[in-house]
């Protein structure tokens, strides 16, 4: 647990996942990323599955779901998905809390490692919302674009992680930058999708940043150019992380990276080709 101000966070990690280094790594030649992060015998790199969950003003505020349950077995081998410690919902057991205990789910964007764990099957294989009494709060672009996916997008935006919110009544569709609870916020930080969005948490001066995919490593936040493979509008995510490589500094804001596995908190330090994100250790739910 970790405490920004009056704000309450836990991190709780969904499990890990592997996926290609040049996915991840985009034009980044592998001779230089995997000093990083080594690369397995097919080339993927472990990548951790990050949720938060945040009290604030009386609300259980979870960001991001995960991967979810509803994989099939192919799906679960093409990840390599593993679980050393259980998955969200078992982490939110630790402490103390159901399914019915969240008030508000955020989603960053609707990639399906980042909104799987939004609905579950029911005892008679229905998929319905996993957290029966959240309002899930996603930005009204992000939602358009994955109702209406490309060629190159309908393999992750998949229907099942968020239509279902729609017909129960929990979706909430948001434009732009908003205030949740007072001390956190969503921001639009595009580039990886077009309306991709990270959170702030900001209180009594202590400020914290919940990356998303912005960056999906420390690695990719200290160098503008390390791009992935999967942002869509890669000059606009450079620029983004420009800004935010700005405000963290300014902030001395804490950094959380929901996919690294090695540095998943940190403050970002020093100048030009000099940054680096300077780990912080935040213990895990």
């Amino acid at each position: 647990m970790l405490n920004i101000g009056g704000i309450e966070l836990h991190l709780i990690n969904d499990g890990f996942v592997m996926v290609d280094g040049g996915g991840a790594f985009g034009l980044v030649p592998r001779v230089l990323w995997e000093r990083v992060i080594e690369p397995d015998e097919l080339n993927r790199v472990p990548m951790s599955l990050l949720c938060l969950l945040l009290r604030a003003e009386g609300k259980n505020i979870l960001v991001d779901t995960g991967i979810g349950n509803r994989l099939n077995e192919k799906q679960r081998r093409i990840w390599g998905i593993s679980r050393p410690q259980g998955g969200l919902l078992d982490g939110l057991a630790r402490i103390g809390l159901a399914p019915e205990d969240v008030d508000i789910v955020i989603n960053t964007h609707l990639h399906s490692d980042h909104c799987g764990g939004n609905t579950c099957y029911d005892a008679d294989g229905r998929v319905i919302p996993t957290f029966p009494n959240a309002e899930y709060w996603v930005q009204r672009l992000e939602y358009a674009d994955a109702c209406f996916p490309n060629e190159r997008t309908r393999a992750t935006y998949i229907a099942d992680n968020f239509r279902p919110l729609e017909a129960t009544g929990q979706l909430r569709l948001i434009d732009g930058d908003v205030q949740v609870v007072k001390g956190v916020r969503c921001v639009v930080t595009r580039g990886h999708t077009r309306a991709h969005q990270s959170v702030i948490i900001g209180s009594d001066g202590e400020y914290a940043l919940l990356v998303a995919d912005m960056a999906s490593y420390a690695a990719n936040f200290e160098r503008l150019a390390w791009l992935t493979a999967y942002d869509v509008e890669p000059l606009v995510n450079l620029e983004t992380k420009r800004n935010w490589q700005r405000w963290a500094q300014e902030h001395d804001a804490l950094l959380i990276f929901e996919h690294d596995t090695q540095r998943p908190t940190g403050k970002l330090r020093g100048h030009g080709k000099g940054m680096k994100v300077e780990p912080v250790e935040v213990p895990w739910t």
